[in-house]
């Protein structure tokens, strides 16, 4: 049975909720370099590396297709308006059963057909070694998706209840196991591929088993029965129905950058590297438009208030814009020397840096386009919109498979960040077209429309210093232990010169200080 338990807004504060997000999540994001950073030094871009990173993706995309992507993304309204009006402990009972249910099936499927999903993510490993691995591995890795959607439907209804910290302290848990697998093979001369497969089942368990125990303490107890078609679980099928389409729109994109990365020895390892640390900014940026824009959004249409919306919408194209655009030109500009002081030792060596690096400018030039999208996606789902942003991202991953495919064999590895770099602009100028039906609130006010030259000129000043200073000063310190200073020091220094530049040339305001420290 269930315990009831308060309203959420009589526990805590909303902020109290953002704060444990964050730390936590800041936590996981430190875990998650620092694991990479191991992983680099002691498997390169080796065929263990890359048979390892094919195998654990394999769960990873039917968890963000099916749970997280689409099954939780439907359960979580459906289950808070059950947990207002009552009949949310009977709902999460069937939701949980099904799913265990869908699960199960998928994973004996996945088992029988593990060298046809491996040809489907890497052909390119047909007739050599890593496809054998990559097969065993996959075999043992693919159970996690039990664990992991489990626990993300907890998860969805702890963050329901207003409990926050167990959902988001659980990936931390993932990282951190990882970091002692790696180390325990070196130190004990264990097989690295297999230490990781098995690790990953039992850092799912234990994510699991984090959130079972607050959802326990929170009053909550869900049985396991047979699964039955209710009428909740038929309206859970269909609004989960149109986020599958999408999710796998996304995970076809991705799995265009593995077929292409397979067909070249190294390529995926270089490409899933370079791909981590563009993704700092963008996950950073994307939490951020997420969380505040598409709520307002919501409520000034709600209250026509348009001028209100469009004001929103603007003042979030500026904070995007100026958060990405000289993230995107620093990786640019120094994408080598990052890479060497980061990544490079141990098995990832030279020609290792000089493949990542390459990938990484070719990702960071798509970097404000990956960003923006979001602020004008939330355009058509505060509007219950989803047709329009799905029908984009199918043009968008057309244009993905023609340029990785098309242009493999005379740029190699890298056409596969072209492609995402060239689709995610494709996507993000069809949406700005399809705005225009919208009306004068989809479009961003003069303000902003101002801010972007001068955004853009304080990036170049920016780059033009970072790399007159790296130039100068890194090979002083490539070879010794304040590298490390240095690189923290070139990053601090180019967040001066970008925002004294932004300052005088009255993009950035002092309000905008302010208000930006308060938020």
């Amino acid at each position: 049975m269930v315990t009831p338990i308060a309203h959420p807004s009589e526990r805590q504060p909303l902020s109290r909720g953002f704060f444990t997000v964050g730390v936590w999540t800041l936590i996981s994001r430190v875990l998650g370099f620092a694991r990479d950073v191991v992983f680099a030094a002691l498997l390169g871009s080796g065929p263990v590396a890359e048979a390892f990173l094919i195998a654990f993706s394999l769960p990873n995309m039917f968890r963000r297709i099916f749970a997280e992507g689409a099954f939780n993304a439907a359960f979580v309204p459906l289950y808070s308006k059950k947990l207002a009006s009552g009949g949310a402990h009977g709902f999460a009972n069937d939701a949980f059963s099904g799913l265990i249910a869908i699960l199960i099936l998928l994973t004996v499927i996945a088992q029988l057909a593990m060298p046809v999903l491996v040809v489907a993510m890497a052909s390119g490993f047909l007739g050599d070694g890593r496809f054998d691995l990559t097969v065993l591995l996959g075999r043992i890795v693919f159970p996690y998706i039990l664990f992991i959607s489990l626990a993300a439907l907890l998860s969805g209804m702890l963050n329901a209840a207003n409990r926050f910290a167990a959902s988001a302290a659980a990936p931390v848990l993932l990282n951190a196991f990882f970091i002692v697998a790696l180390f325990a093979a070196d130190a004990f001369g264990l097989d690295a591929g297999l230490t990781l497969a098995w690790t990953s089942l039992a850092a799912g368990l234990a994510q699991l088993l984090l959130v079972w125990i607050a959802l326990h303490r929170a009053g909550y107890s869900l049985k396991l029965r047979w699964p039955r078609l209710s009428p909740e679980m038929r309206r859970l099928a269909i609004v989960a129905a149109p986020a599958a389409l999408a999710g796998g729109v996304v995970q076809i994109n991705l799995l265009i950058g593995r077929q292409v990365a397979s067909m070249f020895e190294g390529a995926v390892a270089w490409l899933s590297y370079a791909d981590r640390l563009y993704q700092l900014p963008l996950g950073v940026v994307g939490i951020a438009i997420g969380v505040v824009l598409l709520p307002e959004l919501s409520r000034r249409f709600a209250s026509e208030d348009g001028t209100g919306a469009r004001e929103a919408l603007s003042r979030s194209a500026e904070a995007a814009l100026a958060l990405s655009v000289p993230a995107a030109g620093a990786l640019a500009v120094i994408p080598l020397p990052m890479i060497q002081v980061l990544f490079e030792r141990g098995e990832f060596n030279q020609t290792d840096s000089v493949a990542t690096a390459a990938a990484l400018t070719l990702y960071a030039a798509g970097l404000p386009a990956f960003v923006l999208q979001k602020v004008v996606q939330t355009q058509f789902f505060a509007r219950h919109d989803t047709r329009t942003p799905f029908v984009c991202a199918l043009i968008a991953m057309l244009i993905n498979a023609a340029i990785a495919g098309g242009l493999a064999k005379s740029l190699g590895y890298l056409s596969a960040a072209l492609g995402a770099t060239c689709a995610g602009w494709g996507l993000l100028i069809l949406l700005l077209l399809q705005t225009n039906r919208l009306g004068r609130t989809a479009r961003f006010d003069r303000r902003c429309l101002n801010t972007v030259p001068k955004i853009i000129a304080a990036t170049i000043v920016m780059c033009l210093a970072l790399h007159l200073a790296t130039s100068w000063s890194y090979p002083i310190v490539a070879e010794s232990a304040w590298r490390y200073a240095w690189l923290a020091a070139i990053v601090m220094a180019g967040t001066v010169i970008y925002g004294t530049v932004l300052y005088l040339t009255g993009a950035l305001r002092r309000s905008d200080i302010h208000r930006l420290i308060k938020r």
